[in-house]
């Protein structure tokens, strides 16, 4: 059987490589691993980092302006390699109005390899505002894909409705790498319900979220139960001091990296709480699940793509915080529906959401794009 050619990987929003955690990060690690075992070897083409968080369109025309650079860059190394050592492919993960590609397309193009995306986002409400550029960007770059992989049922209404006859839409919902991990048993006791909250401290959507929890956990004062808190970033004093009232029954446990201590509080935790206010899915969502830890998050965004509602936990009210206090409190008053939709929970990863099955997803659609030998 022939070899496959390597495919070049791009992260614009956050390469990853990136030293601060966050689940762009997570992704873009995991859709490495998930291409090598597909049987496309990654190489990690560039690190250039198109995120414009402010809507600035100086900043945007500096991007745009450095990636046409690193494409005519990239176009003239892959072109004086010999044909078996350039890409057969390019892949690009997370493209939307904040983080286009403007790289991809153009080395495509060059090369006359497939161009392929994963999380792509389109956003029409854009077009005319602080983001115009970025947005022109990121629609070009999905104009012209091949194929797209959605993550989530969210992202596919926009797709569907601005596909090109050409491209393909391939299902690929969220997942992670269960062998990362150690072993899910469980640790979980008959004591006071312990709460654990997985997310980094910034402001904007990050801290609204924070703020919802607080305020929901304030109502339920008169009950039992703590709330670990991991996470760390400019909003962390704020934060502490949404949850001054509430400080004795609440740890902050900061930044961490090690999953053998990530993993020891998923397995104590009971429920995991986050209203997840535009979350686009949630990597921290899934690996509660993964140790049995059933979830209650606001029902934003692709939420709904990494949580079954009502079996591995329960999605409320987008950023409604009596729904969010209610649906916490009806859980931690049915122990026996609380277990049983950890049960489910873990399930759900280790049987649906693992790397080998989205190994297979990409395999199977990468194959008609790139067959071995390559272009």
């Amino acid at each position: 059987m022939s070899a496959r050619k390597p495919a070049a990987f791009y992260a614009p929003l956050k390469s990853p490589n990136h030293p601060l955690p966050s689940g762009d990060r997570t992704m873009a690690r995991l859709l490495i691993k998930t291409l090598d075992r597909a049987g496309f070897p990654p190489q990690l083409a560039s690190e250039l980092r198109t995120l414009d968080k402010a809507g600035d369109r100086h900043v945007q025309d500096g991007l745009k302006q450095q990636s046409l650079a690193e494409a005519a860059r990239l176009i003239a190394h892959f072109q004086a390699l010999p044909q078996e050592d350039r890409p057969g492919l390019w892949f690009t993960y997370h493209v939307y109005y904040k983080a286009p590609d403007w790289i991809g397309p153009r080395v495509s193009k060059a090369l006359n390899i497939p161009y392929v995306i994963a999380e792509g986002s389109r956003a029409g409400k854009r077009a005319g505002g602080p983001w115009a550029l970025g947005h022109e960007g990121a629609e070009t770059a999905l104009d012209l894909a091949d194929a797209v992989f959605v993550m989530t049922a969210k992202d596919r209404i926009a797709l569907e409705r601005s596909r090109p006859p050409h491209q393909a839409l391939i299902d690929l919902p969220p997942f992670m790498d269960v062998e990362e991990w150690p072993e899910p048993a469980s640790l979980r006791g008959s004591g006071e319900p312990r709460l654990l909250t997985v997310a980094m401290m910034r402001d904007g959507d990050k801290l609204a979220s924070y703020r919802i929890l607080a305020n929901a956990l304030a109502a339920m004062a008169h009950r039992p139960w703590s709330l670990d808190i991991v996470g760390d970033g400019e909003a962390r004093p704020e934060i502490e001091r949404l949850f001054g009232p509430l400080a004795q029954r609440v740890r902050f446990h900061g930044r961490i990296e090690s999953r053998s201590d990530l993993a020891a509080l998923y397995r104590q935790a009971d429920l995991f709480v986050w209203p997840a206010v535009n979350e686009a899915y949630g990597m921290a969502l899934l690996e509660a699940q993964l140790f049995g830890c059933p979830v209650v998050a606001g029902d934003f965004g692709g939420v709904a793509s990494v949580v079954k509602d009502g079996e591995t936990g329960l999605l409320t009210v987008p950023g409604n915080t009596a729904a969010f206090s209610d649906g916490m409190a009806y859980l931690l008053d049915h122990p026996a529906r609380l277990r049983a939709l950890g049960t489910r929970a873990r399930h759900f990863v280790g049987e649906e959401r693992n790397l080998d099955q989205a190994a297979k997803r990409l395999r199977e659609a990468l194959s008609s794009l790139a067959p071995p030998g390559g272009a």
